[in-house]
């Protein structure tokens, strides 16, 4: 045994972990395999008896004492050991900086091979880029004709946390950001046992942020994003390509945009020529923001938003009778759990029936979901008896997903959330 814990696994647990899962979870673990401090030599416990400090690596064993991986421990979640590589823990230990230096330039190298450097995108995706917890967005902001880089960062579980300068310092090399603003603030992290932070980790953002927003553009659209104050790290970068595809099918159409968010399928819509724009949120603040992007991009005389539960709203519009060439749905996760698909599966079907009955016939209905729990065959379900219910035939045009800044890990289903359908109906 060499200096690191090692974390045996039930049998048959490391299946998953060989398919490329890189969690390991409390109820897995067969035992764990540790060096005391007080010198009496190593220990071999239960993973509960187990002294093993919180953050500390440890490498992964399957029941037979196959090698799968090098981890970092928490025994306060669930989670017990997220997986950060294949090799064994000193080749990983040994120079922290350079290995967190290579994943993170690794991460950020990918993306170019999609997105142009002047292009706002996802630059770390956490587990699926190989460094589990961490979400990193770049952000390209215009103020005029001067433009600035914003980084946006989420440390969401203490396998990032603890190298937590590693990262940083790497963003800075490889991005050059003018300001790191960290958004640390979401719930997991007391899951993990962290405490919630938010701040600028470099600069301040003066000149380019007013009260928390910055402006970027997306598909030539100006939008402000408020990256202090709004949901995540403000904006929502996977559906940037699906917001174009979209587009498309709107010149000289009425469209309606429900849970608009800052109104960006709305804005693209409005630019590609749409007759009409309906933006809906139940926001207030939201729906402000979406005013102030409409008239920013000169489309504020074909685009209404309104503040309004979606729900009743859709049954208004079908009460009085009004149709729309093009409905685009992109609520928030109606699900975050395996226990509440039924519920969820009710409300997606629900918004998608009534959408159904106030389309034009022949109308593109732009359905979503992104929770992983409503997975892809529960989503093509749930459209199939909306269409069923409402006595309607649905083609769908095309299925999509994330953008190439949210790439998807073989053995990490996870990494795949976002459905996207584009459908006729009829």
């Amino acid at each position: 045994m060499n200096n690191f814990s090692h974390v045996i696994l039930k049998n048959k647990e490391d299946i998953e972990i060989s398919q490329g899962f890189p969690w390991v979870y409390d109820n897995e673990i067969f035992s764990v395999k540790w060096l005391a401090e007080d010198g009496s030599g190593v220990k071999t416990t239960t993973l509960a008896e187990a002294q093993v400090k919180a953050g500390s690596a440890v490498e992964v064993y399957s029941s037979k004492g196959t090698f799968l991986g090098t981890g970092i421990f928490n025994p306060s979640s669930k989670i017990t050991v997220r997986l950060i590589g294949r090799e064994h823990a000193d080749k990983i230990m040994a120079d922290p900086a350079a290995y967190w230096d290579k994943a993170v330039r690794n991460s950020v190298n990918i993306r170019a091979l999609s997105f142009d450097r002047m292009d706002s995108c996802r630059i770390i995706y956490g587990e699926a880029d190989f460094i589990p917890g961490l979400v990193a967005e770049r952000y390209i902001a215009y103020n005029g004709e001067r433009t600035a880089v914003f980084v946006v960062v989420q440390f969401l579980s203490l396998a990032c946390e603890v190298f937590r300068k590693e990262i940083i310092d790497s963003i800075k090399s490889v991005c050059k950001p003018d300001g790191i603003y960290e958004r640390s603030d979401a719930p997991v992290r007391e899951k993990e046992g962290l405490e919630q932070k938010t701040g600028w980790l470099l600069g301040t953002g003066s000149h380019f942020v007013k009260d928390g927003v910055i402006t970027i553009k997306e598909n030539g659209i100006f939008l402000d994003v408020d990256i202090v104050n709004g949901q995540k790290t403000g904006y929502f970068l996977d559906q940037k390509f699906n917001r174009a595809a979209v587009a498309s099918y709107c010149h000289g159409k009425r469209v309606l945009d429900a849970f608009s968010h800052t109104g960006a399928f709305g804005l693209n819509a409005a630019k590609a020529g749409a007759k009409s724009v309906v933006c809906a949120d139940i926001s207030q603040e939201a729906v402000d923001l979406i005013s102030h992007n409409a008239e920013s991009n000169g489309v504020s005389g074909k685009l209404t938003a309104v503040c309004a539960d979606v729900f009743d709203l859709l049954r208004q519009y079908e009460e009085k009778g009004e149709k729309f060439d093009v409905i685009i749905l992109d609520p928030p996760a109606f699900t975050k759990s395996a226990r509440q698909i039924q519920k969820a599966y009710g409300g997606y079907k629900e918004i998608n029936l009534r959408a159904m009955r106030i389309l034009s016939e022949g109308g593109i209905l732009v359905t979503c979901s992104c929770s992983y729990y409503f997975d892809e065959n529960t989503f093509y379900s749930m459209l199939m008896h909306a269409a069923k219910d409402s006595h309607k035939s649905v083609q769908v045009l095309q299925k999509r997903g994330a953008a190439p800044d949210h790439p998807l890990l073989v053995g990490y289903p996870q990494s795949e959330y976002l459905k996207c359908a584009i459908c006729r109906v009829l």
